[in-house]
């Protein structure tokens, strides 16, 4: 059975999009569509960067977004491919909303401005260039949470991301990550600083989750009709009710992506297709299982091979 995934911050590029952009008219619409929807021309900072701007969380959330949703446009336009039975949706982060809005829980402009939100209140939840993250390669999940709890007391950092076998990101403010650096250089850890805005899905984020949580609990998402899986219980959702209570906490908790691969693969899912910038999470999955089929729909080419 078929999964298909949506990725997160980390896989935006400037000028991604741009071949869908020239080769189909509906595609520029969409585009001229989302900075109508959002007031600024996000399309602009897409394709013409520069990439600085396009990293910062603000604008890197509602990119990668339009991005995912114009492919599945294309796809459900010039292919077969949202004709076929899907195991599960699911997506990294950012890329759950991609998940929910294909899956039909939540419409375009809703994902839109929800993520233009989240971008925004995750942004101001710790001042620009005082937070960030760093991935840690090469333990495992229950070494790196006993480290990071024996060494709390003197360096604050979090588990924000549980990606893969060997393959994790923790967050913190620069100077707590500057001690877990040197921590890491003394046990010889792999770590490697990340180019992100803000130190995502840990309690620094508590402020986001305050501004989040209002903004969410007032929005109508339609039912499930296909099944959607979690970051925060690495589990599908039940309910529309479900998905808006762990989208608020998918702010400041982990990313529990290794175990939601494994779930979904536990469930029936032997092919995992990657629909969005890059190929982030394919590496990832097939770090996490080596037996399952993974392909990414990312360019012209991809879209033209998917019905083969």
């Amino acid at each position: 059975m078929i999964s298909v995934v949506f990725p997160g911050q980390g896989s935006q590029k400037v000028g991604m999009g741009s071949d869908f952009y020239n080769q189909y008219e509906y595609v520029k619409k969409l585009f001229d569509y989302a900075d109508d929807i959002l007031g600024y021309k996000i399309s602009d900072i897409i394709l013409n960067g520069p990439q600085e701007k396009l990293n910062q969380t603000t604008f890197t959330q509602p990119a990668i977004y339009l991005i995912g949703y114009v492919i599945c446009e294309i796809l459900k336009k010039e292919t077969n491919f949202f004709k076929k039975n899907f195991n599960f949706f699911a997506g990294h982060s950012l890329g759950e909303y991609t998940a929910l809005t294909a899956a039909n829980v939540l419409t375009f402009e809703q994902g839109l401005l929800l993520l233009s939100s989240r971008g925004e209140a995750m942004q101001s939840a710790v001042p620009l260039g005082e937070g960030g993250m760093s991935a840690v390669l090469g333990l495992d999940s229950e070494e790196l949470k006993k480290l990071i709890k024996e060494n709390f007391s003197e360096i604050k950092c979090y588990l924000a991301n549980d990606n893969s076998n060997g393959q994790f990101i923790v967050s913190g403010l620069n100077k707590e990550l500057k001690k877990f650096n040197l921590l890491c250089q003394e046990k010889k850890i792999k770590n490697i600083p990340l180019s992100v805005s803000a130190p995502f899905h840990c309690e620094l984020m508590r402020n986001a989750t305050v501004k989040m949580e209002s903004i969410i609990k007032n929005q109508k998402f339609s039912e499930l009709k296909y099944k959607v899986v979690s970051n925060v219980t690495a589990k599908k959702y039940n309910n529309s009710d479900e998905v808006k209570k762990l989208l608020i906490a998918q702010i400041e908790e982990t990313v529990r992506w290794r175990e939601s691969i494994k779930y979904m693969i536990t469930e029936g899912t032997s092919t995992f297709i990657e629909i969005g910038p890059g190929k982030v999470l394919s590496g990832l999955i097939k770090r996490i299982n080596k037996e399952v089929k993974v392909l990414n729909i990312d360019t012209l080419e991809d879209i033209q091979d998917i019905d083969k």
